[in-house]
């Protein structure tokens, strides 16, 4: 049981890191986002994200712990070592729509892991808490999916092309 307990807290603070890494990306986001109905949806989900993250640091508390900062601390180098690559890359909205659209399955991915984990170590408090998220990660992806006209669109306008 100990080393189910040790995977599953494992797991737990992973969803923690990668939350911690989304809302960097959604900060990046939201700053590049012109239109009015998406940049909505992308603080809608900044919100949501930061209260998985609280959620996720709530689960590690739990089961006395706390959220690795090695973890942490290796998103921040990954995301730093992404900002060049973002300044110079055009096509902003779409290819943050697509970055997005993975991030969210990813997430969605992640979490059924942790659900089905939590389940075998009988933590169903997590397991609940983690169904919410997907429920809500699920939501976003569909978000994206209802805009990749949007999205094209856009990426088509930031190169100066007009259909």
């Amino acid at each position: 049981m100990d080393q189910l307990k040790a995977q599953l807290i494992k797991h737990i603070d992973e969803a923690h890191a990668m939350e911690q890494n989304v809302l960097r990306m959604l900060d990046e986001m939201i700053s590049t986002t012109d239109d009015p109905g998406i940049l909505d949806a992308l603080e809608h989900h900044k919100l949501q994200t930061q209260n998985h993250a609280d959620r996720m640091a709530q689960r590690l508390e739990a089961h006395d712990t706390a959220p690795s900062t090695v973890k942490q601390f290796g998103g921040v180098l990954g995301a730093l070592a992404k900002l060049p690559l973002d300044f110079v890359r055009g096509e902003k909205a779409g290819r943050n729509a697509r970055d997005a659209y993975a991030t969210e399955h990813l997430e969605i991915a992640s979490y059924e892991l942790l659900r089905r984990i939590a389940q075998k170590a009988g933590d169903e408090e997590t397991a609940e808490v983690v169904q919410e998220i997907i429920a809500e990660e699920q939501a976003m992806a569909k978000i994206i999916e209802e805009h990749w006209d949007t999205f094209a669109e856009l990426s088509l306008r930031e190169e100066g092309i007009t259909v």
